[in-house]
């Protein structure tokens, strides 16, 4: 598996060649923390983390066609799509699962499509089968092009610190800015995130990421691993594709609505997504759970409700602050149970529905019971 442009300059670095462990993230090797994965998480959600997106890959789709063709691959609305702005969509096949998700940006005279890594090969496949008579040209970007995430509520501060003078942006905007950066890169890109909270993207040649990522670190950002942004991603309630989003979801299964446009003309799968929104509803929805910390919960445990299965988790992990823990997951549960402050059990452990994102304030607000025999 590949390591990312980042961390192989970052294992050069003297002092961290051989304390810098690896992960496997989206696909790509990257770092997995920088010493410790608490303090990292607490910055993403209390000041600003700075982190490899190396893991996500990008895409470019030229040619006269480029708009007309891609706004019939995906479930979201790409004609009319603004320049410098993006959307969030899924693929689809004809039966209306997901086979895979993604932003796409309007970069004026070409369309920038981002995934994780895990996900290229089958999107470029994908792509390259639907393509027949369509002028539409597909050039992978990766060797090209990498990117640094900060995000936290003094993102912009830091931003500014390094040099960045990123104008107020809109979710999903983009932007080359005026910089006056330390690291003397020659032209960057930011992407203002559209995930809780307030993240950006800077997207850059590998060439010059190492340099950005010091300007960021001087500026007061705290280098964050895959463990801390893991963490971070289950808090925030986004979910995943290849774990909490697979093949045999449905679109509206995983209340991602951003990735759904009920306006646009046909597109892969239209049909059965259309009959969704007009019977009303499906019978699952992605969801927040939280649990006492001693809780050993698992991705895939079964979830109950009198005495019922009624769901299941995708994504776990445990949060340590203020002298608390709590396990908090992400899954699919029935509908009609899962309403926030449901009590219900995982496995044999008691657990809380809860609201995504799972904020401090919203765990602050669960109560979960230490028995969970009467909804097992």
């Amino acid at each position: 598996m590949k390591q990312t442009a980042l961390y192989n300059l970052l294992q050069g670095q003297p002092g961290t060649a051989n304390a810098l462990a690896s992960a496997e993230y989206c696909g790509a090797l990257t770092a997995a923390n920088f010493g410790g994965v608490d303090e990292e998480f607490h910055a993403l959600q209390r000041a600003c983390g700075v982190y490899d997106l190396g893991f996500r890959a990008r895409i470019s789709l030229a040619g006269n066609d480029r708009v007309r063709w891609l706004n019939g691959m995906v479930s979201n609305k790409i004609k009319d799509l603004p320049v410098g702005q993006g959307i969030y969509a899924f693929v689809l096949n004809p039966q209306g699962h997901i086979l895979g998700d993604l932003y796409a940006y309007n970069r004026g005279e070409s369309l920038v499509v981002d995934t994780d890594r895990s996900q290229l090969d089958k999107i470029l496949g994908l792509f390259k089968r639907y393509i027949i008579m369509d002028k539409v040209e597909v050039k992978d970007l990766n060797e090209e092009l990498t990117a640094i995430g900060v995000s936290g509520p003094e993102s912009r501060k830091v931003l500014r610190a390094a040099g960045v003078q990123a104008p107020e942006m809109l979710p999903l905007q983009v932007v080359t800015p005026r910089c006056d950066c330390a690291c003397e890169c020659l032209e960057c890109t930011v992407v203002r995130g559209d995930s809780p909270g307030e993240s950006y993207e800077i997207w850059i040649s590998p060439s010059a990421v190492k340099k950005v990522w010091d300007a960021l670190v001087a500026a007061g950002a705290t280098p964050v691993g895959s463990e801390a942004l893991e963490k971070n991603r289950i808090v925030c309630g986004i979910p995943l594709y290849g774990v909490d989003i697979r093949e045999r979801e449905l679109p509206q299964e995983t209340d991602q609505l951003r990735a759904l446009n009920f306006q646009k003309g046909c597109y892969i799968g239209q049909e059965i997504v259309e009959r969704i929104r007009s019977r009303g509803s499906v019978h699952r929805k992605f969801a927040g759970f939280v649990s006492p910390a001693d809780a050993r919960i698992v991705p895939g445990d079964k979830i109950f409700f009198a005495e019922k299965e009624v769901g299941e988790i995708t994504s776990v992990t445990t949060i340590r602050e203020a002298g608390r823990e709590q396990t908090v997951a992400l899954g699919y549960i029935r509908r009609e149970i899962g309403a926030a402050g449901r009590e219900v059990a995982i496995g044999t452990h008691a657990a809380v529905v809860a609201e995504l994102p799972l904020t401090a304030d919203v765990r602050s607000n669960v109560r979960t019971t230490e028995h969970a025999a009467a909804h097992r």
